[in-house]
């Protein structure tokens, strides 16, 4: 079993808050298995009986009646014969005609605490929590982080640090046993789930363009871009008029299917957002690397992809931020400068700045990635993550220095 912690513990936080509980996420990610393997067994481990657990999987043909809205809701009411808590776990529930209205029906039984989850389109939505007029909670649940995949895989740092920027961590592929079948799992969830997904949800036409786009998206993880530049990439490369509009359209869609997030810019000292441009990265790395066919493993970006994943499973805001300076230019005269910082991370009262590098080695190399740290005047902490492992500490700017290692497998990293 992949103890996925973290996201029990969400689990167990929301239970019995009078919400619903949605697990979304990419699918194959084991919004499934978090549901009806790790928290039903966490419930019969403490104290709920098994005929207080109500489950349905279905998209299982045995269970096709409750596919219709009133036998489910009969059913579910006919399980209910006390006043002790239950617990209804719903797999698949895009499969009921009209669930929303079956979902907020079970709102108003007092005593059930109700679970979902579903992998259609509609349920890949980031907007799902609307169709539930307030009444949803959202776990977003990811596919593995490093630590996750690190402690189940029993390799050392290194080689699971390759297999892991190579591939990602898509559950399914602890099973695949060549790197031949990895590949062609990738490759198929790619093409035959997510493309499809985005396309008939979204009803698109010129599926040529979502597919380049998304090459384009993969090529330049990392790198700030926004729709007027790559309507101009497609006329300049691939003779192709497509409408700015059109592009931001597809991004969107792409992001509301959880495939990619965004980034957007924050000017640090301004306090305020930059609409445009903005960065994209891969919710999995190995879905990245697979639409390039494994080309373009520029170790770099890979790395900053999978920072900034950690951040957000983590729960931080993520933002790339932008530090704007007055400097001398070689005619003696001032001019206005923006050194961009990778992330800035929010989380309540806590903030962090953050530099991705592979390495500082040397000191103009460290002076580099300091630089725009250094322009910020606040004492929020300033860390910069390097690839190689080393012992973690702080130079005499008060800078973090903190080796990739320490900060995938220790998620106190940042702070102690």
């Amino acid at each position: 079993m992949i103890a996925r912690d973290d996201y029990l513990k969400k689990l167990v936080d929301r239970m019995n808050n009078g919400m619903i509980k949605v697990v979304t996420g990419i699918r194959r990610c084991g919004k499934s298995y978090l549901l009806f393997e790790i928290f039903y067994n966490y419930l019969l481990n403490n104290g709920v009986n098994n005929d207080h657990i109500i489950t349905l999987q279905l998209d299982d043909r045995i269970n096709i009646q409750y596919r219709d809205p009133d036998c489910l809701c009969e059913f579910i009411r006919s399980k209910i014969i006390d006043n002790e808590q239950y617990y209804i776990l719903l797999d698949e529930v895009q499969f009921v005609r009209d669930f929303e209205d079956v979902l907020n029906s079970f709102l108003h039984i007092k005593n059930a605490d109700v679970y979902v989850t579903g992998s259609n389109a509609k349920f890949l939505s980031s907007d799902i929590i609307t169709e539930f007029r307030g009444r949803g909670d959202q776990i977003y649940l990811s596919s593995l982080s490093f630590k996750e995949y690190f402690d189940y895989c029993e390799l050392d740092f290194d080689d699971a640090w390759n297999e892991y920027s190579m591939f990602g961590g898509m559950p399914y592929l602890l099973t695949c046993k060549s790197n031949e079948q990895k590949i062609n799992y990738l490759n198929n969830l790619f093409k035959e789930t997510y493309i499809k997904d985005i396309v008939n949800r979204n009803d698109i036409r010129n599926v040529e363009v979502l597919e380049d786009l998304l090459n384009v998206v993969s090529s330049s993880v990392g790198s700030l871009t926004n729709p007027n530049k790559l309507s101009n990439s497609f006329k300049s490369t691939k003779n192709m008029i497509v409408a700015p509009n059109t592009i931001k359209q597809y991004l969107d869609y792409c992001v509301d299917s959880f495939l990619i997030q965004k980034a957007y810019r924050y000017d640090v000292k301004g306090k305020k957002y930059i609409d445009t441009p903005l960065k994209y990265y891969f919710t999995d790395i190995g879905l990245r690397n697979v639409r390039l066919g494994f080309r373009q493993q520029e170790e770099t970006h890979i790395m900053e992809n999978i920072i900034y994943n950690e951040l957000v499973t983590r729960g931080f805001q993520v933002d790339v931020g932008v530090v704007t300076v007055g400097e001398k230019n070689e005619n003696n005269n001032y001019v206005r400068k923006q050194l961009e910082v990778d992330f800035v991370c929010n989380l309540g009262y806590e903030r962090f700045y953050i530099q991705s590098a592979l390495n500082i080695d040397d000191v103009a190399k460290k002076a580099q990635e300091e630089r725009s740290l250094l322009k910020i005047d606040d004492s929020f902490r300033k860390v910069i993550i390097v690839k190689r492992n080393i012992k973690k500490w702080k130079d005499e700017n008060g800078v973090l220095i903190l080796g990739l290692k320490e900060f995938l497998t220790s998620p106190e990293s940042l702070k102690s």
